[in-house]
């Protein structure tokens, strides 16, 4: 369950980094994060390093981040898997796993768990921060965080 692995990493102290970096504070309207999030374009690539420097600033309470849930309506979203960052413009799930599970997430732009079905595995397409088109297959925890986030730029709230 994606709350409970995010606790797993909270130590209580939320690290802002440093002043160079763009870190935003957390939206939690849901009439704002309810509604779909638009194409990113290079423009927007400022608004990706905004969203990493605020995943990196609450790492210890959170593995991934969608551009609307720091006030950007654009189709960005970034994760962490283990030490390493990944930022995806556009991600596009084109393939998923038939089984699915059920799972509990929570999520800091929301209060509590709420249960959702997840897919094993995801096959997704997206840019990267060099907007260069890239395609690649995830699964487990990764997978999760994904689709969680990509369901925020679907305006879906889980």
């Amino acid at each position: 369950m994606l709350c409970r692995i995010i606790q797993r990493f909270a130590s209580g102290n939320q690290e802002r980094g440093d002043r160079d970096n763009m870190v935003q504070d957390i939206i939690r309207n849901e009439t704002f994060l309810a509604e779909k999030s638009e194409i990113a374009t290079k423009e927007d690539l400022s608004a990706a390093t905004d969203l990493l420097d605020t995943l990196k600033a609450y790492r210890h309470r959170c593995v991934g981040l969608a551009a609307n849930m720091i006030g950007i309506r654009k189709r960005i979203i970034a994760i962490r898997m283990e030490d390493t960052y990944l930022v995806m413009l556009n991600p596009e799930i084109l393939k998923k796993s038939a089984r699915t599970y059920k799972t509990a997430e929570g999520c800091l732009s929301l209060d509590g768990e709420r249960e959702t079905l997840r897919h094993d595995w995801i096959e997704v397409k997206f840019r990267d921060m060099e907007f260069k088109k890239q395609r690649q297959k995830f699964s487990g925890l990764t997978a999760q965080i994904i689709q969680h986030e990509i369901d925020h730029c679907d305006g879906i709230l889980i």
